[in-house]
């Protein structure tokens, strides 16, 4: 069978606008695909139908479906289904970072849309809130069909802000998000993990599913810079002049330390973690938001 070809490009989704036509040409891509896929485990009808069980009303069963696909399914009732899905999407200085091309901040709002258009076509409810030291903006999760405009229109006019504290509103969200739901973080992370790790862990405690997506930039993971170069912090202003060839090897080993504590931090308090660098096809992300919204279904 030949390959399913990855949809789409995130240079190739850069050159389309507005940002609603990203968010569907990304999902209907990836459904595309699911309905091509040889990989049965996945289904993108989890909102309105499940499996019969044993101990289910036999009055419930689709007796339509059984006809086409000779299984029993039970169809739902919309309160059985319904879930609050909570996109938390980092904006700090940081994820402004480009060397040639997208941005980090600009790749991660394209995959908050595509998540948030894939979710709202399930009928789940889908809010954002958006944050760098604090919380900067809030829409309430809703499941109505217009109520993903609101969150499109923000995406578009999304800029990078102040430093990075995932600490600080990561814990006031927790407090605040009163409804169990799945919590969807979209960030580059920079901050000192253990930090992350707490924030992360109020949510578990507070009832939550949570999903990471570390997003990163290709200059972060292969540190490809030759000739003395000048680095700047983006959020301090603090800036290096440096040879990368003297550094490089120290450089890897600090990061390669940084994504794994991240990664077994993550394990450690039973919270997905996806890395993404910004080359990625975002149709690996839905699989992510999929595969976990099925083992909560």
């Amino acid at each position: 069978m030949a390959e399913i070809p990855r949809f789409l490009d995130p240079r190739i989704l850069s050159r389309i606008a507005p940002m609603e036509l990203r968010a569907r040409a990304v999902v209907e891509g990836f459904i595309a695909g699911l309905h091509r896929s040889p990989f049965k485990g996945f289904s993108v009808e989890f909102a309105e139908y499940r499996q019969y069980t044993p101990g289910d009303d036999i009055r419930n069963v689709d007796w339509k479906t059984y006809a086409r696909t000779d299984r029993y399914y039970v169809k739902e009732f919309e309160e059985e289904t319904n879930l609050h899905s909570f996109i938390l999407l980092d904006r700090s200085a940081s994820m402004g970072y480009r060397s040639d091309g997208l941005s980090k901040l600009e790749y991660a709002s394209y995959l908050a849309a595509a998540l948030a258009f894939f979710i709202s076509r399930q009928s789940d409810g889908v809010g954002l809130i958006t944050f760098d030291s604090q919380v900067t903006h809030f829409i309430p999760a809703r499941s109505r069909p217009a109520h993903i405009y609101a969150i499109l229109s923000r995406l578009e006019q999304l800029e990078p802000g102040s430093g990075t504290d995932m600490g600080k509103p990561l814990h006031e969200l927790a407090d605040t998000l009163s409804r169990r739901g799945l919590v969807i973080v979209i960030s580059d992370l920079l901050d000192d993990p253990a930090r992350t790790m707490d924030a992360l862990e109020h949510f578990r405690f507070k009832g939550h599913d949570v999903i990471v997506f570390h997003i990163v930039h290709p200059d972060e993971l292969n540190f490809p810079f030759t000739d003395t170069t000048r680095f700047e912090d983006p959020e301090t202003g603090e800036r290096l002049v440096s040879v990368p060839t003297v550094v490089r090897d120290q450089y890897m080993e600090v990061f390669r330390r940084f994504i794994d504590e991240n990664r077994t931090g993550c394990a450690r308090i039973r919270v997905d973690y996806d890395m993404l660098d910004i080359g990625r096809p975002l149709d690996y992300a839905l699989f992510t938001y999929l595969a976990r919204r099925m083992q909560m279904h």
